[in-house]
């Protein structure tokens, strides 16, 4: 008798753990950061959302930043879409329209203690169309420049933090240092495009912000900005400090700041938990200011959920989770935050390991003063028909203007 009672107890505790088994769910994110220490954190708020849903595991899939969007529409054309995606703002656009995101708005809303009204309506501009929210921003980065101190020290320059304090941070100084920074470092350069992408997937990036120093922007309200005369300055500044000044990492070389090639790139604040082991002393500045005056540019990434997928609702709940309060603030150190509560509070701009508290205070003022980069519903089309003419621009004996009128030739149709 004991021993059938003991097998009956066996083979229900074998059914409740193959039941188990059977309704667990596996969501899946697509992020583009391979970094230990932003997975250890992004692990981590997947373990706490057990606490609620012990059934569900969510594993997060590093897809590289240079054809992270056009793996990600791959996957979805292939019907393998992920569960929840890390979306950047350039993107944003194209997937709203397509109707290929959820509406997350009645999910978050009704997320006890959520607030939703804690996000600035700025920071949520690419994300919400009335009520809909497609999408809820997570990271509200400024751009900000990122400095070697020890090559600047080696040069006898004030570094941009201290030029910035002095209000001497602007273009002209930017490509004056960046000429002495490599005379003073042979072999290596003064400046680096972001992610060294700049002549490929991040042409925009860098293109973006010189221009808007100028006064202009390379495109709003549906016209083409690259051939305005303040955007045509800055382009030509950029194409001499590469060619002339040869301060610039140009096409087909590899600078890499953070291996301490160049003396300064373009990056956000996600970027300083590699700067942990850089092997050399460096800060955070801000950007340049130019004749159009203090041009901070932000660049936003925003959680989405695909409404054609198998576990909506509970991605939903996980997005909802991701972005409480709690968690944004946790995020912070790597991600500035779009909720005002955690922007404002003393903990964000103490709350880095990395960053000093000076370096962040510039940072929570870019994100006030900033604007968001120029996004389109188009703008993967965009960049492919952007891309052989930015080719023709950034070569030795390139004519500046004719290249920069292809440019608004080849994408004012798609705008």
């Amino acid at each position: 008798m004991k021993a059938a009672l003991a097998g009956i107890a066996a083979s229900a505790l074998t059914l409740c753990i193959s039941t188990s088994a059977v309704f667990a769910t596996d969501l899946r994110m697509t992020v583009w950061t391979g970094s230990e220490a932003h997975l250890k954190m992004l692990n981590g708020i997947a373990e706490s959302f057990k606490a609620t849903h012990p059934d569900v595991n969510v594993k997060f899939e590093t897809v590289p930043v240079s054809d992270y969007t056009q793996k990600l529409t791959f996957q979805i054309a292939g019907g393998n879409a992920p569960d929840i995606a890390w979306m950047m703002e350039d993107a944003a656009p194209a997937f709203e329209n397509a109707n290929l995101l959820m509406d997350l708005g009645p999910t978050l809303k009704a997320a006890e203690g959520y607030d939703f009204d804690d996000f600035s309506k700025p920071a949520m501009g690419l994300w919400q169309k009335d009520e809909t929210v497609y999408g809820i921003p997570f990271s509200t980065s400024p751009f900000m420049i990122y400095y070697n101190k020890d090559m600047f020290d080696k040069a006898g320059l004030e570094d941009p933090l201290t030029l910035a304090a002095k209000g001497e941070w602007n273009m002209d100084k930017f490509q004056e240092v960046s000429k002495k920074l490599a005379a003073a470092n042979p072999g290596k350069w003064g400046f680096e495009f972001k992610d060294g992408e700049g002549y490929a997937s991040r042409m925009t990036h860098a293109l973006l912000p010189p221009i808007r120093a100028y006064g202009g922007d390379i495109w709003s309200n549906k016209e083409c900005g690259f051939d305005n005369p303040e955007a045509v300055k800055a382009v030509k500044q950029l194409h001499d400090m590469v060619f002339k000044d040869k301060s610039i990492v140009p096409p087909g070389e590899q600078g890499d700041y953070f291996s301490g090639n160049s003396a300064m790139t373009v990056n956000q604040i996600s970027r300083a938990s590699k700067m942990a082991e850089a092997g050399f002393k460096w800060g955070i500045a801000p950007l340049p200011t130019g004749p159009g005056g203090e041009s901070p540019v932000i660049g936003q990434a925003g959680l989405v959920v695909f409404a054609q997928g198998k576990n909506t609702e509970i991605a939903a709940e996980f997005v909802a989770h991701m972005t409480n309060k709690e968690n944004v603030a946790t995020m912070a150190q790597f991600f500035p935050p779009a909720r005002k509560s955690v922007l404002q509070a003393d903990a964000f701009i103490n709350g880095n390991k990395l960053v000093p508290p000076e370096m962040m205070k510039n940072v929570a003022a870019a994100i006030e003063k900033g604007r968001v980069v120029s996004a389109n519903e188009k703008a993967p089309q965009i960049l492919a028909a952007m891309a052989p003419r930015v080719d023709a621009l950034w070569k030795p004996d390139a004519d500046v203007d004719a290249a920069i009128k292809g440019i608004c030739a080849a994408i004012q149709p798609l705008l």
